[in-house]
């Protein structure tokens, strides 16, 4: 018998009366790499969207960086490139506000022909690591910051990116207000688009480099919601620094000697009275502690999910607020997983290890299964650190290339029962075809350096 999937809700005839003007709809999901790969649509089909669904090869959330198939993962000749069904997600409907109300989007999560998630959609991974914390009665609450940067649109010559040429060149702005002063048109335009989305977004700070941004999403008790705005925060820096003539990235080190992005992620997590489990003495510091000790513990397995890219392996450098090993303190910003300074009834951990390039379905799906890990373990953390964590040795380490880290997550029993052996295996074949074609081209500097010496 075929499983009908489970439905959002159809808020068509309401999204239609608040937005008269309506046109088209874009119709995507978020691919292994974080990429909106979907359908745009005339704004009648709205309707059939939420009755049929939208039909897509199962093979475009595994695509490449590039977009290019990847056989490796047997759904491309092998199946025939078979279709998947997509519907819509619940609250998935919202406004494209840089579309003169001409617009929406509607996000969608791939389905099988039994009509069950399909484990391939990044997102149907962080929903079944949420419904195994649904099923034990407890709630994570989810919060994201993440940090970008604005370049003008012309490269330099070489081809690198070019800082705006309205801020400093390379020196630090941090918290800087003029900084923000400069470009308020653009943040009041962004502000203004994540209210008309619902987007939680809330501060924005300058940055340690020229045209570095860091903004923070307010915490959700949904985590696939946290994960949804996330995706959508992203898109909308995107689109409207474009508007305003700019080009916005999240990439993870644009310059090998200035600040990195990074995706910060904040985890508590509520019982069903609503009370947070990490607060207070006794039961509750010894559950925080199991899941600062899950999240430390499956940290270097997890790496090829956090630095998905081969520029993301550039932001792990000493002295640069990235952690180079599986550390945790409170309130300290050199270690992998802070407690923040909180009031008791707001205690989580801030996990610091991604960068803004990493999928945020799968950042989040990390974290949650590492506190998992923990908790179900019992697992005691390492030492905590106190003081600067480069200057101390540690007897753990993290992966510190992207092969080692794809290794560790192809070899991982954690990773296989955290998001599935499945998707492990899909995952690393769209992974292995990046880094090899990445091994395959000799880079600019490799020429300026060999050509004559070698």
């Amino acid at each position: 018998m075929t499983q009908e999937p489970e439905r959002a809700a159809t808020p068509v005839a309401e999204f239609r009366a608040r937005h008269p003007r309506l046109e088209f709809v874009e119709a995507f999901l978020s691919d292994v790499n974080g990429i909106a790969r979907g359908k745009r649509l005339p704004a009648h089909a709205l309707e059939r969207l939420y009755a049929d669904g939208l039909c897509l090869p199962a093979s475009t959330v595994l695509l490449d960086i590039w977009g290019n198939e990847v056989e490796a993962t047997g759904l491309i000749f092998d199946t025939g490139d078979a279709d998947r069904y997509c519907h819509p997600v619940p609250d998935g409907l919202r406004p494209l506000p840089w579309s003169d109300g001409r617009g929406a989007q509607l996000l969608l999560a791939m389905h099988d022909a039994a009509g069950a998630p399909w484990i391939g959609d990044p997102r149907n991974v962080l929903a079944a690591v949420a419904a195994r914390f649904r099923d034990r009665g407890q709630q994570p609450v989810v919060a994201t910051e993440l940090e970008f940067r604005l370049f003008d649109p012309e490269p330099a010559g070489d081809g690198s990116p070019r800082p705006l040429a309205s801020l400093g060149q390379g020196a630090s702005q941090l918290f800087g207000m003029e900084e923000l002063d400069v470009l308020d048109g653009l943040f009041s335009d962004i502000d203004r688009a994540c209210a008309e989305q619902g987007l939680p977004a809330d501060t924005v700070i300058a940055e340690q480099s020229d045209g570095q941004y860091e903004v923070n999403l307010r915490h959700v008790a949904d985590p696939l919601l946290a994960a949804d705005q996330a995706v959508l925060f992203k898109r909308t820096v995107k689109a409207v620094a474009r508007r305003h003539g700019l080009v916005a990235s999240f990439m993870a080190k644009p310059f090998g000697d200035q600040a990195g992005n990074g995706l910060h992620i904040h985890v508590s997590l509520l019982d069903h009275d609503g009370d947070n489990l990490f607060a207070g003495d006794g039961d509750g510091a010894e559950r925080l502690r199991h899941a600062v000790g899950g999240l430390c513990a499956t940290m270097p397995d997890s790496m090829a999910l956090f630095a998905p890219h081969a520029n993301s392996w550039r932001r792990f450098q000493p002295y640069a607020h990235v952690p180079l090993a599986p550390t945790w303190g409170h309130d300290n910003r050199t270690t992998a997983v802070r407690i923040p300074l909180s009031k008791p009834q707001a205690t989580r951990v801030e996990h610091r290890v991604a960068g803004a390039d990493a999928n945020p379905y799968l950042v989040v799906a990390a974290v949650l299964a590492g506190v998992e890990h923990g908790l179900e373990q019992a697992l005691a953390p390492p030492p905590e650190t106190r003081g600067n964590a480069f200057e101390q040795a540690t007897t753990a380490a993290l992966p510190t290339h992207w092969d080692a880290a794809l290794q560790a997550f192809e070899g991982s029993d954690f990773i296989a029962a955290a998001v599935d052996p499945e998707y492990r295996r899909l995952y690393a074949a769209v992974k292995r075809q990046e880094l090899e074609t990445f091994r395959r081209r000799v880079p600019r500097h490799e020429y300026e350096t060999y050509l004559t010496t070698a």
